[in-house]
């Protein structure tokens, strides 16, 4: 089998922010738009990045402090840094960010972090496959053109769904990437609510959909990596089936927009919490930028080491908060803990003892947890 090496950018850097200019608002649909930061040549290194990494995006609006994160759309241009944001019903971000954000605002923006990127190490040759459902197409943009331009034998397959041809983000620049690659993407559009000339392309993508499609158009055994990105069920759905054929889970990377589950962290402070006199506590020690810290944890309060760590460090770093970015990645250095849900760490990562901070919680009679977010 081929393999990939998408670049040195993905080496972690410290999830720090730094306020960048909006340079351009470009719409893509009528309720999507591609963001475009300036990025100054002092800041060039720390924004350099990966195809397929994201970034998380901080703001004030209502006077309420709020933290999304987006992946990268381009391919890595000096000076600039693009996201695609999606307007989502009730989402405070996103609904500001299409309606209100204009060229010429300054807001923060954390460097690229993420690991949807390939572990494999040659281009040549190599077979990659996306499966993305609406603004999942976002970091596959970034990877096609990556994988497509590094080597004149590559190929990539996207499997791409939306309800209607309206919906389809980045329409154009599909077109474009496909005439510059004609024989090498193939771009595979499902619609939902749209009747297209080929049944297997009209409807929704359930079980017996995508298995046809891995029978008649992308045969898992042609294919060396595979990038899933959309909502829950879809790429659960994609998993399980790839799973049922054989498919080498170290293979498949995976992203999602959300779990559809908010933690309770929330702007640049933890949730307080009340400690009283007597209480059983447990102890968080962390180290970030080679500072450490201390805080006593009541265990009523059950909150996560995320929550605890930002009540006495508010640049303790996250962005969803929701066990989906990765952002509050730290390792356990002593003590045991329990995490909630995970959608970023890979399993070698778990294996040398990393957590998303924001779902973990100390283990039944844990009295001490120590972390280190540095490493």
């Amino acid at each position: 089998m081929a393999a990939i090496n998408l670049g040195s950018s993905t080496a972690r850097k410290r999830a720090r922010f730094h306020q960048l200019e909006v340079a351009a608002v470009r719409p893509l649909t009528e309720h999507a738009v591609e963001v475009t930061f300036a990025v100054p040549e002092a800041l060039q290194d720390d924004f350099g990045y990966a195809a397929g990494q994201h970034l998380a995006l901080r703001a004030t609006i209502d006077g309420h402090e709020v933290r999304r994160s987006y992946s990268i759309c381009r391919p890595p241009t000096p000076g600039s840094i693009s996201v695609a944001i999606k307007r989502d019903l009730g989402g405070r971000f996103s609904t500001w960010a299409n309606g209100e954000l204009q060229p010429g605002a300054r807001i923060d923006v954390m460097v690229p972090q993420g690991t949807f990127t390939s572990a494999l190490d040659d281009v040549d040759g190599a077979h990659v496959v996306g499966i993305a459902a609406g603004s999942g197409i976002t970091p596959m943009m970034a990877l096609a053109h990556e994988v497509l331009s590094r080597s004149a034998t590559s190929t990539f397959s996207l499997l791409f769904s939306n309800r209607s041809t309206l919906d389809v983000m980045f329409i154009e620049e599909l077109a474009d990437l496909k005439d510059r690659y004609p024989s090498r993407l193939a771009l595979h559009h499902v619609l939902s609510r749209e009747q297209r000339a080929a049944p297997l392309m009209s409807g929704r993508i359930d079980e017996e959909r995508l298995e046809r499609i891995l029978t008649d158009l992308i045969r898992p055994d042609t294919v060396d990596e595979w990038f899933l990105c959309g909502p829950f069920e879809l790429v659960q759905l994609c998993r399980d089936v790839l799973a049922s054929k054989g498919v080498d889970p170290s293979h498949v990377r995976f992203e999602l927009f959300t779990t559809g589950r908010p933690d309770a962290a929330g702007g640049d402070r933890g949730r307080p919490v009340q400690l009283d006199a007597g209480e059983d506590t447990w102890t968080l020690d962390f180290t970030l930028d080679g500072q450490s810290t201390q805080v006593e944890s009541p265990v009523s309060a059950r909150e996560s080491i995320l929550n605890a760590a930002l009540r006495v460090r508010p640049d303790v770093p996250f962005a969803c908060a929701g066990g989906v970015c990765g952002t509050c990645r730290a390792k356990v250095v002593s003590g045991s803990v329990t995490m909630t849900e995970n959608y970023a760490l890979e399993p070698d990562e778990l294996a040398r003892g990393y957590v998303l901070t924001c779902q973990s919680h100390p283990a039944t009679d844990t009295a001490k947890v120590v972390v280190d977010y540095d490493v």
